[in-house]
């Protein structure tokens, strides 16, 4: 990769690479925009087999997170930052205090939060080096664990995608296909459940599954016969980039609507195949926007209930893609962008004519 290029073809404004030898930390901090207020965005771990991967996967994680921010109307700017390690077995205090210190040298542009991989404990590590974190609960009203607020976001989502598809948004009697069930998929099979939905299941992890089953009677079925199942709803919330040339075609549900990052193998391509076979794409970060809005609540000294009402509004906000869709003729993933770019143009157009009067102010004197 020439990063370089990559940066400016994509405008991101900065990435740091992090190394400590004592505590093995091998990291990289991506800054995407900051347009909207100081980057946010979580702190992933996982082991991946090149230094190129880590690279990619942050850099593409954060202008989504630019994105999700945005849509989500938030004042907070899209990054994101990875540790390369294997998260059952490298972690450490030193480790988690180590990358603690590089967010405390950006001085409040990069501000870090849970994500795959990662924990409260990860998080109250890093407290211990700086202020610029969030979801730790050693910090006096934090947020805690956002796992359940982004299962709820997700719900609210998949509520407005039925209305649009089934012109009802009560899940009673509908099928639910989910693909994987950890700690944000299991909150959201709970939340289905109570509303009356049919939950079907897989997820690598047997045991996972055994308690869907046993605490929803979900349906279990093997990884990749999730894909060919007959269901209302698909919602994967597992990896990314599972809707592709190979799956799209085998899928018999009529909206897709998961918690998964960058679902979608090839934006476009595949909104359009799903379009072709009249299956309503509900954006995945529209979807899982829950987490963040949580989090990003502690910046103003954190309330649930008004938590809540911003995720609640998540149901409106899809509802508002679903109408530019249908209005433009165009997919609901472009639909979502315009969405996202929209307000991100409109806050630079604001803070740049202030900035022109401020120096015409200070040539007249």
């Amino acid at each position: 990769m020439n990063l370089f290029e990559e940066m400016e073809f994509y405008d991101y404004e900065q990435v740091v690479f992090c190394q400590d030898k004592e505590s093995g930390l091998k990291g990289i901090i991506a800054i995407h925009d900051t347009t909207l207020g100081p980057a946010l965005g979580g702190c992933r771990m996982w082991p991946y087999e090149t230094e190129e991967e880590a690279l990619r996967d942050v850099l593409r994680l954060s202008k989504g997170m630019t994105y999700k921010n945005a849509a989500a109307g938030l004042n907070i700017g899209g990054g994101k930052s990875v540790i390369i390690g294997d998260p059952k077995t490298d972690k450490s205090e030193a480790l988690f205090r180590a990358m603690g210190r590089y967010v405390e040298s950006l001085n409040g542009r990069y501000i870090i939060a849970e994500d795959v991989g990662t924990t409260e404990q990860d998080m109250n590590d890093m407290y211990l080096e700086t202020d610029y974190v969030t979801g730790s609960t050693a910090r006096a009203g934090a947020s805690g664990n956002p796992s359940p607020k982004t299962a709820l976001g997700i719900y609210y989502s998949m509520k407005r995608t039925a209305k649009e598809v089934f012109g009802s948004d009560s899940l009673k009697g509908k099928k639910i296909s989910v693909q994987g069930v950890g700690n944000v998929a299991y909150e959201l099979c709970r939340l289905i459940h109570e509303d009356g939905g049919q939950l079907i299941v897989t997820d690598i992890n047997q045991d996972a599954v055994k308690r869907a089953v046993d605490d929803f009677d979900a349906v279990s079925v093997g990884i990749n016969d999730i894909y060919e199942v007959e269901a209302d709803i698909f919602a994967p919330c597992a990896l990314g980039a599972v809707l592709n040339d190979e799956t799209i075609p085998k899928l018999k549900v009529k909206a897709v609507c998961g918690s998964a990052n960058n679902q979608l193998a090839e934006g476009l391509k595949h909104s359009k195949m799903l379009e072709d076979k009249n299956i309503l794409y509900a954006p995945d970060f529209i979807v899982n926007s829950g987490g963040v809005i949580n989090v990003a609540d502690e910046l103003s000294g954190y309330n649930e209930e008004r938590a809540l009402l911003k995720i609640k509004a998540i149901y409106d906000q899809m509802g508002h893609v679903f109408r530019i869709a249908k209005e433009q003729n165009i997919s609901t993933v472009e639909a979502a962008d315009h969405l996202a770019e929209e307000r991100i143009d409109q806050i630079l157009k604001v803070r740049s004519s202030f900035l022109r009067s401020e120096k015409s102010s200070i040539c007249k004197r």
